[in-house]
């Protein structure tokens, strides 16, 4: 259970419980809404108040941040432990494995699954919360959070300065210009609820890309993701006409090639929320996708 302290400042005093819990720690609507009703959920100097309570300088303002129902049908005493690359008391940072889906399949809670995977590892009535997420054939970093409060702040720092993610990706061809900016507006395609497109009333999407190693075949790039439309990466690169090599639904499977869309996630950088710390970190390329660049 995490329990967040802040002590009030003197240019906070006569401010109430609700304002420190929303400006300094910021807490959502939503969470504090919920908090509001959970006994002893909040606390100014160890004792229970309303969040209308005025506070003072040197005061102590607590939080236990307590968790919503947990999904008791993530558990499996046999999952596998998952790919742990960072943990500290707020959050996890995972290096994914193509073939592995986010969440269980409907009807299917013993198909493996990266949310399995966490609850086994964190314990019985654990709740995953994934900040963001990957395909099931799309590997590498991602984070989860612990709390549903840590949750919503690294959710609303993705795509600033607090929370930048870049790929690689192997793309069919020789890509020109080597490098650019694709700005080209998603949405779903006509008659299909899985398969999105580029489309004039789609959502504006923004992708910067770089050449990196070019073959016979292929071209290993850079993808720097600016905003996080479904599919974005393989949309955008299908439209230049360079689709992902082994991209099923958009461009051509081919499983003596690679068995997945050739993806990865490969480096983060993000501040830990709660601590302020500046965190790096980069996962190696798969083999399968070196493979198609040797």
């Amino acid at each position: 259970m995490r329990i967040l302290t802040y002590t009030v400042t003197p240019e906070e005093d006569g401010r109430m419980v609700k304002g420190i819990l929303r400006g300094s720690l910021q807490l959502s609507y939503t969470l504090l809404k919920s908090l509001k009703w959970r006994e002893n959920a909040i606390l100014l100097n160890g004792q229970s108040v309303h969040v209308n309570t005025i506070v003072h300088a040197g005061d102590t303002v607590s939080v236990v941040l307590s968790e919503r129902t947990p999904r008791e049908d993530l558990y499996c005493a046999n999952a596998a432990k998952p790919d742990i690359v960072y943990e500290d008391d707020d959050l996890l940072v995972l290096n994914k494995l193509a073939g592995i889906a986010m969440h269980p399949k409907a009807g299917d809670a013993s198909a493996p699954s990266l949310a399995a995977m966490l609850t086994n590892y964190l314990g019985e009535g654990s709740v995953p919360h994934f900040v963001s997420r990957l395909d099931k054939g799309t590997s590498g970093l991602l984070i989860t959070a612990k709390s549903g409060y840590v949750h919503d702040r690294l959710r609303r720092a993705l795509h600033s300065s607090d929370l930048r993610r870049e790929y690689r990706a192997v793309t069919v061809g020789t890509v020109e210009p080597p490098c650019g900016v694709i700005d080209a507006p998603i949405g779903r395609a006509e008659g299909s609820i899985i398969r999105r497109c580029v489309r004039a009333d789609g959502l504006p999407s923004l992708t910067e890309y770089e050449t990196l190693q070019v073959n016979d075949r292929f071209t290993l790039l850079r993808l720097r993701p600016q905003t996080g439309r479904t599919h974005q990466l393989r949309v955008h690169m299908a439209y230049l006409g360079h689709p992902l090599a082994g991209d099923w639904l958009y461009g051509t499977e081919d499983k003596t090639l690679i068995a997945r869309p050739a993806l990865h996630s490969y480096e983060l950088w993000f501040t830990q929320p709660v601590t302020g710390q500046k965190l790096h970190f980069t996962a190696p390329i798969p083999q399968d996708m070196q493979r198609l660049m040797e």
